[in-house]
């Protein structure tokens, strides 16, 4: 018994640091992942590096992209586009609610 009580403060420390930091990170991981694998053409997309554009050809093989600019087109990785950034361009508008003000 007085074993288990010297590790006890060891264990809990890791409790804590998975429930804290190694779990949520592993599901963001996760939500990233599942948001690459669901772009498509025709989306609008914003890359980690800040470049705007719209997904015009994917490539399964090599986990890639090609987005137009108003550059040109530029061949990206998946794991290059933000989806944060993304998310809040692709978003309906219709199921969006805004509330307007009259005077």
């Amino acid at each position: 018994m007085e074993g288990i009580s010297q590790f006890l403060p060891f264990i809990a420390m890791f409790a804590v640091v998975y429930f804290f930091m190694i779990a949520p990170q592993m599901k963001r991981a996760k939500k990233e992942k599942k948001f690459a694998s669901e772009l498509k053409r025709g989306d609008k997309v914003i890359t980690k590096s800040g470049m705007h554009g719209k997904i015009v050809d994917l490539n399964d093989k090599d986990s890639s992209c090609v987005i137009e600019t108003l550059a040109g087109k530029i061949k990206f990785d998946r794991s290059a586009i933000s989806m944060e950034m993304s998310s809040k361009l692709n978003v309906d508008p219709a199921t969006t609610t805004t509330t307007t003000t009259t005077k």
